[in-house]
């Protein structure tokens, strides 16, 4: 993180099922699925501090104290890492309440299964100099859907038989930068809430809710297929994901 942007925390969603990943994710939550040797959480937590952000609280449910038993309070890696437990699976934006008054100003939310190269620094850079009150991470992805699709007017004249169309769309990384208190009286407490609900209330209101996207790789190991091209990556260029590690500035 550049030295003039002020220090930023962020909340981990690590309490998922990963049910897309069964069996694999009964046995270990999808956050702790291995990529190279190490968790995939334990790379987004290096991607972290890398950009010199130390403070992290870990929002966990499923198989939660395996998460704990291997994460501990975070010395190991450098950071300062505590614990809000969910009784109930909160979904992606409910376990903030719990810990927004801990939080900076400015913090991060991110997905425990995030695996991505982008430039956490310049993405809340970004945030603070165009004064968002959220800030969402996006990725541009081809998508090929798998059937014939066709364009029909409506006496049943087909317009346009398109074979397996290929589709652009700006999807969600799952990372954001949320301002404390402008989402404060949007997130209720113990109530299970998505990140597109406070998102879409935000919006309502007139809110500023802002897209950051750049040149980056991003995959979502919930997908089978994403989860293999991420191991083929750690295995021949670790680097990729894993920053190298600097000092502390």
């Amino acid at each position: 993180m550049p030295s003039d942007q002020p220090r930023a925390q962020a909340v981990v969603m690590a309490g998922g099922k990963g049910s897309r990943l069964y069996p694999y994710s009964a046995v270990l939550p999808k956050p702790l699925m291995p990529l190279g040797g190490m968790p995939v959480l334990e790379l987004l937590l290096r991607q972290f501090r890398h950009h010199q952000i130390r403070d992290i609280v870990l929002a966990t449910n499923h198989l939660s104290h395996l998460i704990q038993s291997f994460f501990g309070d975070g010395l190991g890696l450098d950071l300062r890492i505590s614990y809000s437990r969910e009784d109930r699976p909160l979904g992606t934006c409910g376990p903030i309440a719990a810990v927004l008054d801990r939080m900076t100003e400015n913090f991060l939310v991110s997905n425990g299964d995030l695996l991505t190269n982008i430039d956490v620094g310049r993405l809340l850079a970004f945030h603070n100099a165009n004064g968002a009150d959220a800030t969402v991470a996006t990725f541009r992805r081809d998508m090929k859907l798998e059937f014939g699709v066709l364009d029909v007017a409506p006496d049943k004249r087909v317009i346009e038989y398109r074979e397996k169309p290929e589709h652009s769309y700006n999807v969600s990384m799952g990372l954001y930068v949320l301002r404390r208190e402008a989402v404060r009286n949007y997130i209720p407490a113990e109530t299970h809430m998505d990140m597109p609900a406070l998102l879409n209330r935000l919006i309502e209101v007139g809110r500023p809710v802002l897209s950051f996207q750049e040149e980056c790789l991003w995959l979502d190991i919930g997908s089978p297929d994403d989860y293999a091209k991420a191991q083929a990556i750690m295995e021949s260029k670790p680097s990729t994901f894993l920053p190298p590690d600097r000092p502390r500035s």
